[in-house]
């Protein structure tokens, strides 16, 4: 039977880039990381963004995208089984992006929600999940969302650098937004997803990460215990 692994596109962009032996050692052997906390700020922030941009016209916010709507927001999608060649295994993809435009001309963006403006060497790292989400939406499972076609991807962006007073009792903080372009390169999203499927197809983990601190406190564990 032929092992199909499932890949979270978040997990393809941060934790993959952070230490490919936990990717494997989630993914394969499903052994994942104990949770972290995570400021509640940064969530209620992404979570106050996509309310705000929902059902908006795309012209509010940038002349450099088609007429438009922000919809599908947060809503969960996953792929058919992905055979690359040169691959026992396959992959589907599976996650929840942060929204999706509708184009007047009926096609579709896929982009995410940023609390800051990422710097333009830090675009094409983003763009990995954009595009795990958009393969999933053009080719999804059986019964799941599917969105055709995926014309562009990007970032929207809120660079926070004021404080404004809105009454006696309620201040807010503001910022410019701005709309940051992905190019669409389906062959290196591929071509990135076949050295993925190369290491899991190992028969033992990779090396860690050269700053993931979850294996170096396992292994000095390991250490102090013998």
């Amino acid at each position: 039977m032929t092992q199909v692994w499932k890949l979270s596109p978040s997990d393809l962009t941060f934790l993959w880039d952070e230490c490919p032996r936990c990717f494997y050692l989630k993914v394969v052997r499903k052994f994942n990381r104990p949770p972290t906390a995570f400021p509640s700020i940064f969530s209620k922030i992404d979570s106050l963004m996509k309310r705000y941009f929902a059902g908006r016209s795309t012209a509010e916010f940038t002349g450099d995208l088609p007429p438009g709507v922000v919809k599908y927001g947060g809503l969960s999608v996953e792929s058919e089984a992905l055979q690359l060649p040169g691959h026992s295994a396959s992959c589907m993809l599976s996650g929840k992006f942060d929204s999706v435009l509708e184009f007047e001309d009926g096609t579709y963006a896929v982009v995410d929600f940023k609390t800051t403006t990422p710097k333009a060497d830090h675009v094409a790292f983003y763009t990995r999940q954009l595009h795990a989400y958009a393969y999933a939406l053009e080719h999804p499972a059986p019964g799941k969302l599917r969105l055709s076609p995926i014309t562009r991807l990007g970032l929207f962006s809120l660079d926070l650098d004021g404080l404004e007073r809105h009454s006696s009792e309620r201040l807010a903080l503001s910022g410019p937004v701005l709309w940051q372009e992905c190019p669409r390169d389906d062959a290196g999203f591929m071509a990135f997803l076949a050295g993925v499927m190369g290491v899991l197809e190992q028969p033992e983990p990779p090396p860690a990460g050269e700053k993931c601190g979850f294996c170096k406190y396992r292994d000095s564990a390991r250490v102090s215990r013998y």
